[in-house]
């Protein structure tokens, strides 16, 4: 299973109440951020999930919003004693703006590993998480992302039995790696059943919808997805600024087939105590203003 915790909602600059866009996800113990701006530790503690097994912080972009909080979060990271390398990916520039933002907390304990995207659409394995990302429409290079964590298909102990597999290497080939034994390769598809669905996250803010993004979050779990303003009077301005309104995120959810949205990185002109997102519901009904610290667990489907 994985947990999904949406640390805070607002665009632009934080509030006293809404907290900066970023998203943490859990899996198997082990934590993936999405953004990191002014902040964002300060909602990490609230939601009590600890800091020391964070392995990989994304960057959509590297407006301020998105950003300024990596300074602090690292330094509190190594207030844990952490010693294991820490993996930041994000686009073009990433070590140059990393090292400018860690001019005070450079004497941490640890490795900070860059993987610097490319500006085009890739995909990529850190531990457990599979990770797309995606280059959108905004004012500076910015990506949208893709979290995926997969099963492997079950493991079936008849067919390992026709197919006469050793029962000593039946871990291995459960686990997905081939395995030579007395002088003949065994196959993982010797033992194992058809694919089964995994689960699957996608996260954007900052950018125009398009057919390129449709496509990437197609059939996602949950959508996570920038919904600046809740009024579509407001969409010559997004448009000017490249962000999207929620009754186009709720348009790109329905087209996706994705299975919930949470809206989030709104406009500080929006209330904080309630959003009204009906409207976007009468597009995508099962659409949800997000707010800070919403979390759910996404269990894997049986077949």
């Amino acid at each position: 299973m994985l947990d999904i915790c949406l640390l805070g909602t607002g665009g632009m600059l934080p509030l006293p109440d809404r907290h900066l866009t970023a998203m943490l996800a859990r899996y198997n113990g082990r934590k993936l951020l999405i953004d990191c701006g002014e902040g964002t530790q300060v909602t990490m503690r609230l939601l009590g999930w600890g800091y020391k097994t964070l392995d990989i912080i994304c960057f959509t972009h590297y407006h301020g919003d998105h950003v300024t909080g990596l300074p602090g979060l690292l330094l509190t990271l190594n207030n844990t004693g952490r010693t294991e390398p820490l993996t930041l990916i994000g686009p073009p520039g990433l070590r140059k703006v990393v090292e400018g933002l860690t001019v005070v907390s450079r004497d941490v304990g640890f490795e900070l590993r860059f993987l610097e995207l490319s500006y085009e659409k890739q995909s990529l394995q850190v531990g457990d998480f599979y990770i797309t990302a995606l280059p959108v429409p905004h004012n500076v290079k910015c990506f949208a992302y893709t979290i995926e964590n997969h099963r492997l298909p079950k493991f079936l102990v008849e067919k390992a039995r026709e197919n006469n597999v050793p029962q000593r290497i039946w871990k291995a080939l459960q686990q997905g790696n081939s395995v030579e034994f007395e002088g003949k390769m065994y196959t993982p598809d010797m033992v194992l059943g058809e694919k089964r669905k995994g689960i699957k996250v996608s996260y954007s803010t900052d950018c125009r919808p398009t057919h390129e993004l449709q496509e990437m979050v197609q059939g996602s779990d949950l959508l996570i997805c920038e919904g600046m303003y809740t009024d579509d009077s407001y969409l010559s301005q997004v448009k000017k600024h490249k962000h999207m309104l929620a009754s186009e995120a709720a348009t790109l959810a329905k087209n996706a087939n994705v299975k919930q949205l949470w809206l989030t990185h709104f406009s500080p002109a929006l209330p904080t105590e309630y959003i009204n997102v009906s409207e976007s519901k009468k597009i995508f009904e099962n659409t949800i203003a997000g707010t800070d610290r919403m979390t759910t667990t996404i269990e894997f489907e049986e077949n």
